[in-house]
C-alpha cells in the first residue's frame, strides 16, 4: 500500500523544509480517495507528535485557478493550534519556513456548532459562531507548484499557516456580503482581483462542499465547536517572501480588508 511510505516521506518533508516528487510520479493512477488516506496517516502521526487540531482548510474551491494548478477537485485538510494565530495590531508576521511559500485571501468560519451534511445553507449558517477574513500561508512539498489533486490532498492540503483579522459578528447581510464581495489583493509587483461567488459559489457553500466531503478520510470525525475553518482563496495565490507587505481591500463595508508585512 502506499498510503504508509507516501505519509513517511510527505510528513517527513513537511517537518524538514523539504520537498519531494509527485506521488503521481512514481503512482499515476493514484485516486481522490487514496490521497485522503495518505492525509489521514500523516494526521495520525501530527497528533502523535503532540499537535493539537485548530480546525480544517479547503483548498481549490476557486475553480478559475484550477487550470493553474492542474486540478479538478476542491481538497481539504487539517490544521493546527501551532499554525492559527491572530494577525498582531501590527500586522507583522512571521513567514513559515516552508517550501515555495504563497499568499491566499480567504474567508474563515468560527463554530459554536457541528454542522452536518444534511444541513441547508440556513441552517449551516447557524452554527457559525464569527465571520473573520484572514491570509493562508500554503506551500508546496513538490517543486515548482507542479500535482494533481490527489498530490495535493495528501501532501495536507498545501496548508502551512493560517492569520485571522478581526472576528465580525455573523448576519444575513454579512452572509450575502461573503457571496457578492469583490477583494483586491495588493502586493509589490502585482494587484489581483477575485470575487466572493469564485469560491464555489460563496464560502458557505464551500463550507457545504467541505462538510459533504469530509467523511472521504478515514476516521474524520465532523467540524466541532470552536474549530476555525477557511474557505479557499479569493484569488490566484501569490509569491511571497520576507520583508514585503500585503494589503486586501473589499468592495463592502461589512468585510474589512488587512494589512500586514512578513517579518
Amino acid at each position: 500500500m502506499p498510503e504508509f511510505w507516501a505519509a513517511d516521506a510527505l510528513h517527513a518533508a513537511f517537518h524538514g523544509n523539504m520537498q519531494v516528487p509527485p506521488l503521481t510520479d512514481s503512482l499515476p493512477d493514484l485516486t481522490l480517495d487514496q490521497g485522503y488516506r495518505i492525509a489521514s496517516e500523516i494526521h495520525a502521526r501530527r497528533l502523535a507528535n503532540g499537535a493539537t487540531v485548530a480546525g480544517r482548510k479547503i483548498g481549490f474551491t476557486n475553480k478559475t485557478i484550477w487550470p493553474i494548478y492542474n486540478v479538478d477537485a476542491p481538497v481539504w485538510g487539517w490544521m493546527y493550534a501551532s499554525g492559527v494565530q491572530d494577525i498582531p495590531a501590527d500586522g507583522a508576521i512571521p513567514l513559515p519556513a516552508l517550501p515555495e511559500p504563497r499568499i491566499e485571501p480567504e474567508i474563515v468560519f468560527g463554530f459554536k456548532a457541528s454542522p452536518h451534511p444534511d444541513m441547508d445553507l440556513t441552517a449551516l449558517a447557524a452554527c457559525i459562531d464569527w465571520v473573520a477574513h484572514g491570509f493562508e500561508i500554503v506551500t508546496s512539498l513538490y517543486p515548482g507548484w507542479r500535482f494533481t489533486a490527489p498530490d495535493a490532498v495528501a501532501a495536507m492540503a498545501m496548508h502551512g499557516a493560517l492569520w485571522v483579522g478581526p472576528r465580525l459578528k455573523p448576519s444575513p447581510e454579512r452572509f450575502e456580503a461573503l457571496t457578492t464581495c469583490g477583494v483586491t489583493l495588493t502586493g509589490p509587483d502585482e494587484t489581483l482581483i477575485g470575487h466572493g461567488v469564485d469560491v464555489l459559489g460563496g464560502p458557505l457553500m464551500a463550507l457545504h462542499h467541505l462538510v459533504g466531503e469530509i467523511a472521504r478520510m478515514p476516521d474524520a470525525g465532523p467540524i466541532q465547536p470552536g474549530e476555525v475553518v477557511t474557505t479557499g482563496t479569493l484569488t490566484d495565490a501569490c509569491p511571497v517572501a520576507a520583508g514585503q507587505s500585503w494589503s486586501t481591500m473589499f468592495d463592502t463595508p461589512l468585510l474589512p480588508g488587512l494589512s500586514i508585512r512578513f517579518a
